[in-house]
């Protein structure tokens, strides 16, 4: 069982945050929560303002700056399509980004890293629910793959720091938060690049306006996935930070699974689609079942608070109201 306490490594309301990848899905409820806490010190910088696949950029990016605590929650991500179409982009740039950061982290004073990682990183076939120990016990998802090596590669990083310096009072702590599938305000919504609560969305809206009668989706509907809503990770990521974790890494979930099939009407009852859903079950499903431990962090006091009826109910909400800001 982890032991919790506050130490020197708490962050104050006044200490520099720096929360890198902040207007993506994660790091924008990062910053949400960060500002509903009342931590009023948030360092940001945009990839036009800092490009973080270049080391000596971000190598000076925190000599200058000088964080003393880093939400790693910059990648490239996307769904099966863009990590099957970009696996070079997948593998190197989620590499860099994690590496560059962790090793500044380290010659430049910051106290704590608490990096993002993905429940992908496990076995494909990995008993269920998914441990944290379970982590390279056997093949990884093919569909995924070079996103997980990446994520590992980084994980590993920032395990070995730990060990390496466990005995020095005054060196960079790191902890990784492996969260499951997420989803929210703020999601990428777009053909190549998203996952599938945001696909099935778009999908499903556009054949509402459109009045078709049938969907077709990919796969055979029966695969299971576990879905958090991405501003309950945000609190679960500020406890993570505010304790003294013991654990290298720590899976976040909402403990619940529903077949992409059960997903796909639900968000259809929620958009008031009324039309048939049908499955072409020659395209992959992906890994047939996906469903984290998260006993762990709940030992940290956090427990999700929205249900997924509600969180896509907000999440369909802002995308119609991002689709009309598109249109004005």
């Amino acid at each position: 069982m982890s032991t919790i306490f506050i130490s020197t490594f708490t962050m104050m309301q006044s200490s520099k945050i720096y929360v890198a990848g902040h207007n993506g899905l994660v790091g924008s409820a990062i910053i949400r929560a960060l500002n509903a806490h009342g931590y009023h010190t948030i360092i940001t910088r945009t990839h036009a303002q800092l490009d973080l696949c270049r080391q000596q950029a971000v190598e000076d990016f925190f000599a200058q700056e000088q964080p003393e605590f880093v939400f790693l929650a910059a990648a490239r991500v996307g769904g099966i399509l863009a990590n099957s179409t970009y696996p070079v982009e997948f593998l190197y740039d989620n590499v860099m980004i994690a590496l560059n950061i962790l090793r500044a982290a380290q010659c430049y004073g910051t106290r704590k890293v608490l990096f993002l990682g993905s429940s992908c990183i496990y076995p494909r076939d990995c008993l269920q629910p998914i441990r944290e120990d379970y982590l390279l016990t056997g093949p990884l998802e093919t569909t995924n793959q070079w996103y997980a090596l990446a994520k590992i590669t980084a994980l590993k990083l920032c395990e070995a720091i730990s060990i390496q310096y466990s005995g020095q009072p005054e060196a960079l702590r790191c902890v990784a938060a492996m969260p499951t599938n997420l989803y929210g305000v703020g999601d990428t919504f777009d053909a190549q690049l998203s996952h599938v609560i945001p696909a099935l969305i778009m999908k499903i809206i556009d054949a509402k306006e459109k009045g078709l009668e049938e969907i077709v989706l990919w796969g055979t509907g029966s695969a299971l996935r576990e879905f958090l809503y991405v501003d309950d990770l945000a609190e679960a990521l500020i406890v993570l930070m505010q304790s003294n974790a013991k654990d290298p890494w720590i899976n976040i979930g909402s403990g619940e699974e529903y077949s992409i099939k059960d997903l796909a009407h639900i968000i259809a009852q929620e958009a008031d689609y009324k039309g048939k859903i049908t499955f072409d079950h020659y395209h992959p499903d992906g890994t047939p079942r996906k469903l984290l431990d998260v006993s762990r962090m709940i030992e940290y006091g956090w427990q999700p608070k929205t249900s997924l009826r509600e969180g896509l109910r907000k999440t369909i909400a802002w995308y119609y109201e991002e689709r009309l800001k598109r249109r004005i």
